[in-house]
């Protein structure tokens, strides 16, 4: 039975993706972004989620004018699904980024979970494991990265999402709500394989990702696996797919070209670095898009 999702920066590459594929499983959604979506069945609201009053307005709102002139008053939203942030560093300057997504994530979690919605989705990201956006060179402590990996970014976009991290946690807990964040991996739309070539030619290329990826489908896979599954309380998951991008087994292609990083446990044929195992195992999570099978060969 499909549930009422708020979904925030439903305009933005993963939601022009991630929205159609709720509509199609039966959910209802309002999107609350800057900017507004052009999707038949979806609504968006314009909202500041930077100012705690927007903020709280539009998670008790109607979805739009069908049902607010049915008459019946709002119905209950099922689950909030928070994507909504300056994506990254470099595009506002790094204090404006930090505030931004910081308060806006707060101001969302406070909304919801005193609204009384019972399920929150956040955005985390990659780099919070610290070597995504590190300045200089920087290697992962360990492969493969799981969830239990330490969190220590040197950058303000990294540092928002743990910082978003630990207050989804601190709202769980005091809400008992179940809020589940993120790891999302480098995201890949359907246009961007055509780059693969390259980044399989040149095996450092994707270092920074620990060779990992997560395709736009697969993450809405993810979220809607995240909105059916009650009960986990706080929760992390690496958002990412299966397989390592490159065209040698990993254990042979990490000791060729990341010898001074630890591995922990075997990491069988092409297993991704960036380890999605938590997701498979608690969510179900099957991975749809593979870039072997998306990337055409000579």
């Amino acid at each position: 039975m499909g549930k009422r999702v708020i979904f925030t920066g439903g305009s933005g590459k993963v939601g022009r993706h991630a929205l159609p594929y709720l509509l199609r499983r039966g959910h209802q959604v309002l999107n609350l972004d800057r900017v507004p979506l052009d999707l038949p069945g979806v609504n968006t609201l314009i909202v500041d989620l930077a100012d705690s009053g927007q903020t709280f307005n539009a998670l008790s709102t109607h979805y739009g004018f069908e049902e607010y002139f049915a008459g019946a008053g709002r119905a209950s939203v099922d689950a909030v699904v928070h994507f909504a942030a300056i994506p990254r560093i470099f595009m506002v300057p790094d204090n404006t980024m930090f505030a931004t997504n910081v308060l806006s994530t707060y101001n969302v979690l406070e909304a919801a979970t005193k609204l009384g919605i019972r399920k929150v989705i956040i955005a985390s990201s990659e780099t919070v494991y610290s070597v995504c956006f590190a300045e200089g060179e920087r290697d992962f402590g360990s492969f493969p990265v799981d969830e239990s990996h330490d969190t220590d970014p040197t950058d303000s976009y990294g540092l928002s999402k743990v910082v978003g991290e630990k207050m989804a946690r601190s709202f769980a807990s005091r809400s008992g709500a179940d809020i589940y964040a993120l790891r999302i991996g480098s995201v890949t739309l359907p246009e961007d394989y055509g780059r693969f070539h390259g980044d399989l030619a040149e095996p450092l290329a994707r270092r920074r990702d620990a060779w990992s990826h997560v395709d736009v489908r697969d993450l809405a896979q993810i979220v809607h696996l995240c909105i059916e599954k009650d009960g986990l309380g706080f929760q992390v998951f690496n958002a990412t797919n299966d397989e390592i991008i490159a065209d040698e087994p990993t254990a042979a292609f990490l000791e060729k070209h990341a010898p001074q990083t630890p591995v922990t446990r075997p990491l069988d044929g092409f297993e991704a670095p960036l380890s999605n195992r938590k997701a498979r195992d608690v969510l179900g999570f099957k991975e749809e898009y593979s870039w072997r099978r998306l990337v055409s060969r000579p």
